[in-house]
């Protein structure tokens, strides 16, 4: 197709277009969590090194949405909630993604290995290599497992910041890596049930479209109940404390009880109810998410201020 042709099937796309194609609202939640993988880090990061960093790895976060969109542009368009994104709306091609994609890929990972360290550039890399391969263009389209291993992509964040201010990868951001791992599934899986015609009419293999409704309830409180322990045993870190343990016993009881009602009620309840339900516990999800890391956020700042309290005593009784 000459340019010329293209210029008339695809406006000009206008910045706030290019912004979509980065998943400014699905990669936030990563960014945060690598921005408090930093903060929370041992040794200090001089801020303008840490913001600096902390925008590079938006970037990367960014150039892996642009890629998923060109990749899954076909299923985009004929799912309801997709369908209104840059490509399958005519407003971007999709060559303009991918190029996007790479571009910002590339300049994300050199500059935070210029910023930063290796390690950091090289998780970076590879996280994006993940969603976009691994992820996206294999298993997506191909197992049902495709979150659960794919999911890997989006618990990398914390680590990456971990990175950047270590050149480490510690025993805590390891814990922060799994603690994402085990969550997304259950957080993805109550989005695929609100959704699933949508994915049954694309073709893609999601559980809910493979197994059904009641065995996705049944493996999001698996899941949860996998969860929980781990956000808890990061209250006995170095990066935990009293503050971070008492929200988290709070939380996962409350994430924990909310997916065994999503069970208990399953196709029992009428489809209005639900949907509901299924709806408020996506919405929890994201909310235990942020909130755990709030909480981490919290300790930091109170050893920050002076007060090292370790949670130990509470869980020995000393």
């Amino acid at each position: 197709m000459t340019d010329a042709a293209l210029s008339n099937q695809y406006p000009a796309a206008d910045i706030g277009d290019c912004l979509e194609l980065l998943k400014p609202r699905v990669m936030s939640l990563a960014v945060f969590t690598a921005a408090v993988g930093l903060v929370v880090a041992p040794v200090p990061v001089h801020p303008v090194i840490a913001v600096a960093s902390v925008l590079f790895i938006a970037l990367g976060a960014g150039a892996a949405g642009a890629l998923n969109m060109w990749w899954d542009a076909d299923i985009d368009a004929v799912m309801r909630r997709t369908r209104g994104r840059p490509i399958p709306a005519g407003r971007v091609s999709s060559e303009s993604a991918l190029v996007l994609g790479l571009w910002l890929a590339g300049i994300s990972v050199a500059l935070l290995a210029l910023t930063a360290n290796l390690l950091a550039s090289g998780l970076l890399a590879f996280t994006i290599l993940f969603y976009t391969v691994i992820y996206t263009i294999w298993l997506k389209r191909l197992t049902p497992e495709n979150i659960v291993i794919g999911g890997a992509a989006g618990a990398f964040p914390p680590m990456i910041g971990w990175a950047v201010a270590t050149g480490q990868i510690g025993v805590e951001s390891l814990l922060m890596f799994a603690l994402i791992l085990l969550w997304t599934p259950p957080h993805f899986w109550s989005l695929a049930l609100i959704t699933n015609e949508d994915y049954r009419t694309a073709g893609v293999p999601m559980l809910p479209v493979t197994h059904g409704g009641a065995a996705t309830r049944n493996r999001i409180l698996g899941y949860a109940l996998a969860t929980a322990p781990v956000a808890l045993l990061l209250a006995f870190t170095p990066i935990g404390g009293p503050a971070y343990l008492a929200l988290s016993v709070g939380l996962n009881i409350r994430f924990v009880t909310a997916a065994h009602a999503l069970r208990r009620h399953g196709l029992a309840a009428e489809p209005k109810d639900r949907q509901q339900k299924e709806r408020d516990f996506f919405r929890l999800s994201i909310a235990y998410l942020f909130l755990l890391f709030l909480g981490l956020l919290v300790e930091a700042a109170l050893r920050s201020a002076g007060w090292t309290v370790s949670a130990w005593p509470i869980l020995v009784g000393g």
